[in-house]
């Protein structure tokens, strides 16, 4: 009867742990439906009008913009680490990923790479696409610390100037330093914000943390056929953006619905009702771990089940799309150009 039972408690513990391991291995390997509206998407351009501006999107807040002279790249993260190594280990540019996520943007050749801010998926993999291409890699003293511990030369680092424009062939950048989004969990807020700076040469493999925010900057972009602003978190300073109107607004939603109500609104009124564009192009929406050669997710559902508020952010986007008919609100096709101007 004594080794019955025992055997009986063993399957219990194996069926258990069975059952925590498929479970576990299902939180860590799906994915949330995007929390974008499918009526939303754009197709790719068939044709590219000569002189015409594109836009690429690769995910998160990697954009590549080309005028058939320059071409220029937001970020250029193509590394997808996996949950469990951004919690527990390190990481470091996936070289293969970074290939193809060039070629898959036809990408050889570029004139510089902006990361938005210096976490792991804005600016890890720049400084390698740099290396690639030839690119300046522009950014704040900590992206320039994660250059230089790549080995990049001084001579392909810049560090930009709050408001400075930056020209690029015909394409003026205007970095506007402002705030990343604010995490509302106290404890995920001082790991990711906290302490911001990287002061000294980051050198990979290293945790997903060592990759502190650095600046986080809105990008105010001119053009001969138009404007563009690009946010890369949901972040904002009050009124800092009322100088910089634009045609177009790429709008970081990454972790928004989490936040509170008045939050988003405020969020809202900083980056849109400011800057009064006609289209509106959600970014850093799509999942930070899943591969990019299937089509868009959203986030991974262990983070999900984490996240407090996750399913807030698609009612809050269509409910601005509906209380606003004259802004378009368009998602990107994953590597194919779609004329922008």
């Amino acid at each position: 009867m004594k080794h019955r039972a025992a055997r009986l408690i063993l399957l219990s513990l194996g069926t258990l742990l069975a059952i925590a391991l498929g479970a576990a291995a299902f939180l860590l390997n799906s994915y949330q439906p995007p929390p974008v509206d499918p009526a939303w998407a754009v197709e790719p351009s068939e044709a590219i009008p000569d002189g015409a501006v594109t836009v690429r999107y690769t995910g998160t807040a990697t954009l590549v913009f080309s005028d058939g002279e320059t071409t220029w790249m937001t970020d250029g993260w193509f590394s997808r680490p996996k949950p469990l190594q951004v919690l527990f280990g390190n990481i470091e540019p996936d070289l293969d990923a970074i290939t193809n996520g060039l070629e898959r943007n036809e990408v050889t050749e570029l004139a510089a790479v902006f990361p938005l801010h210096s976490h792991y998926d804005h600016a890890m993999d720049a400084p390698e696409v740099a290396k690639r291409t030839g690119a300046l890699l522009l950014g704040s003293e900590s992206t320039a610390n994660i250059g230089r511990g790549w080995g990049l030369p001084e001579t392909q680092i810049r560090v930009v100037a709050d408001r400075e424009p930056i020209a690029l062939g015909k394409f003026t950048v205007t970095p506007i330093e402002s705030r990343h989004f604010q995490f509302p969990d106290p404890k995920m807020a001082a790991r990711a914000l906290g302490d911001p700076d990287i002061d000294a040469p980051l050198t990979p493999p290293v945790g997903a943390f060592d990759y502190r925010v650095g600046k986080a900057y809105a990008l105010h972009v001119a053009h001969p056929k138009g404007i563009w602003l690009i946010l890369g978190s949901g972040g904002f300073v009050e009124g800092a953006l009322e100088p910089y109107p634009a045609d177009v607004v790429f709008l970081g939603v990454g972790a928004l619905g989490s936040q509170t109500d008045a939050y988003r609104e405020t969020y809202w009124k900083e980056s849109v009702e400011r800057t009064n564009p006609s289209r509106v192009v959600p970014i850093h929406w799509d999942s930070l771990t899943g591969p990019i050669d299937v089509p868009f997710t959203g986030m991974v559902r262990a983070a999900a089940l984490l996240s407090k508020g996750s399913d807030k952010l698609l009612p809050f986007l269509q409910a601005k799309a509906a209380a606003n008919p004259t802004i378009d609100f368009l998602t990107l096709p994953r590597f194919a150009p779609v004329v922008l101007f």
